[in-house]
């Protein structure tokens, strides 16, 4: 049975990661409060992000400003998108 987890970002019980996505701490809170389903998705917001915004990972801030949107993105909180992105209808 897939393990489940109280998901912040959709607020309610969903399959759990398999494991924590990073190291530490912040890795720990990932694990358990936020669901495959909204990791899954904050990684195709951040790959977004990364491409049309031209960031590179080996930047300090563009690292930083990547934690902050997954932070707001996760809290369901506004979030920066690609300008001129319309998500498709479904």
């Amino acid at each position: 049975m897939a393990r489940t987890v109280f998901c912040r970002k959709y607020q309610q019980e969903m399959e759990g990661l398999d494991a924590p996505p990073y190291p530490g701490p912040k890795g720990q809170d990932i694990f358990d409060n936020v669901s495959k389903q909204a990791w899954q998705d904050w990684q195709a917001q951040q790959t977004m992000l990364i491409n049309e915004k031209h960031l590179s990972l080996v930047d300090p801030d563009a690292r930083k400003y990547l934690q902050e949107e997954m932070e707001k993105f996760f809290a369901g909180e506004e979030h920066d998108t690609a300008e001129g992105y319309v998500p498709p209808s479904e």
